[in-house]
């Protein structure tokens, strides 16, 4: 970096809230299998513990050096329904402890990987994984789950669906003396990528090598502000600055990857270049949206103002690195950005509208708390939409959906950190069970076929 870049990047980070929103580990336990389930899960923990014991110093030593916050410290590993079906074991909850216990040792915030891939089947060990989620999420506090349950090229498994509605109302009933708080570390997702460094969906895919470091960077208030310099120019010139400005975040998210993975000596892999809101005033995609000149995000010409900022993130990340990964673009969780909060109190934003936007931003339906009575059938035919649109449109859809067990539509409930807070929102009361119990598995469309 030049005298000028680092003078920028200072004023980002001092007054635009530029932050690392996380520097995550991935780890490989393929090789921790074992027929005897207490010694496969201290080969996980043992694994764990060796290969990412400096992580959270590496990240403190980095963000004093360079003055670059760096928020998370996260480990992702294999999914774990790979690892533990050779156990024969019916229960996961060993596995999951094993996970929080390592989690605790090293002191990231979160591990994830508590996960299954069943995109177009289950094994006898992914459904001993997905019935072992709500118990897993109820007992611990850094374990995070995801299933993939969908691809472009397989189709969405329905089945597996069903089976996550019942298990996501099971986090909403463990969890409710918390707000049914678990059910913020349960990702079902279509399109899952294998490098995502942020929680709750992150897992190390089998693709990936031994061990790597993913990190996340987040500036949606660095974005603003640079809007705000060009008030009353067209949507050119708002692309062209988005461009830029993304270019300048990845090239800090690149800086800090490449040495925190020379320091711990672990292959860099890549950095998601995402505009990751949190609850505080001036970090909000909301705001973004707004600036490019709605009223309220969720208003007529949200979804098209959304496609604008995600595209330009993309191609300002793609120019600055050539390693970027993930989940890169623009994240709309309810929960964590106080202008959705905001729209969704003043009536502009709804479920169905927020569904729309989905298919042109980076992730889903994030962090939507809906009421607690919603049946099961209801959310499973909310994770087949989200599956749809995923896809259709050949790209990662996800749903992190909280029935907040004993309220209703307008209540509001506090989850605190980074998770925030998040109006309970209406759900369409026509039931879709008909859909839903056919089951099976809806197949892949005609645009999949590329061979």
């Amino acid at each position: 970096m030049n005298q000028h870049e680092v003078f920028e990047t200072l004023k980002m980070i001092r007054e635009e809230k530029l932050d690392i929103r996380t520097i995550t580990m991935g780890i490989s336990l393929l090789d921790c299998a074992d027929g005897d389930i207490k010694k496969s899960c201290r080969k996980i923990r043992e694994k764990i513990v060796r290969l990412a014991s400096r992580l959270a110093a590496v990240g403190d030593e980095i963000e004093e050096s360079y003055g670059v916050p760096i928020i998370n410290k996260r480990v992702a590993v294999t999914p774990i329904a790979l690892v533990a079906e050779s156990s024969g074991a019916a229960d996961y909850g060993p596995y999951a402890r094993a996970l929080e216990d390592a989690a605790a040792e090293v002191n990231v915030n979160f591990i994830g990987g508590f996960s299954a891939l069943v995109h177009k089947g289950m094994t006898p060990g992914d459904r001993a994984l997905i019935a072992s989620i709500p118990r897993a999420l109820a007992s611990t506090e850094r374990v995070c789950a995801s299933v993939n349950v969908a691809t472009s090229r397989s189709g969405i498994n329905m089945d597996a669906i069903i089976m996550l509605g019942r298990v996501i109302k099971e986090i909403s009933l463990a969890t409710k003396d918390r707000g049914s708080v678990g059910c913020a570390r349960l990702v079902v997702f279509a399109n899952a990528p294998e490098d995502n460094p942020f929680m709750a969906g992150a897992f190390h895919g089998p693709g990936e090598a031994e061990a790597v470091i993913n990190v996340g960077i987040s500036g949606p208030g660095v974005i603003k502000s640079a809007l705000e310099k060009i008030k009353g120019s067209d949507l050119e010139a708002v692309s062209e600055t988005i461009k830029r400005t993304s270019f300048k975040i990845t090239r800090v998210g690149q800086l800090v990857a490449r040495e925190a993975a020379r320091r711990l000596d672990v292959p860099f892999g890549i950095v998601d270049v995402s505009l990751a809101p949190t609850p505080s005033v001036g970090d909000s995609v909301a705001a973004i949206l707004e600036e490019i000149g709605l009223e309220r995000c969720g208003a007529p010409g949200s979804t098209a103002a959304l496609m604008l900022l995600n595209d330009a993130v993309k191609k300002g990340g793609l120019m600055a690195s050539s390693f970027v990964g993930g989940l890169s673009g623009a994240f709309i969780p309810v929960s964590e950005d106080q202008g959705m909060i905001d729209a969704v109190e003043a009536g502009a934003l709804t479920i169905e509208k927020l569904e729309a936007m989905t298919s042109v931003c980076s992730v889903g339906l994030d962090m939507i708390a809906i009421p607690g009575d919603t049946g099961e059938d209801t959310i499973a035919a909310i994770i087949a939409d989200e599956a749809a649109i995923g896809v259709a449109n050949n790209k990662t859809t996800a749903v992190r959906i909280i029935p907040v067990a004993g309220m209703k539509a307008g209540d509001l409930v506090e989850f605190g950190g980074l998770l925030g807070r998040a109006p309970v929102m209406p759900v369409n009361g026509f039931s879709p069970g008909g859909l839903i119990r056919r089951g099976g598995r809806i197949p892949a469309p005609l645009q999949s076929y590329r061979n």
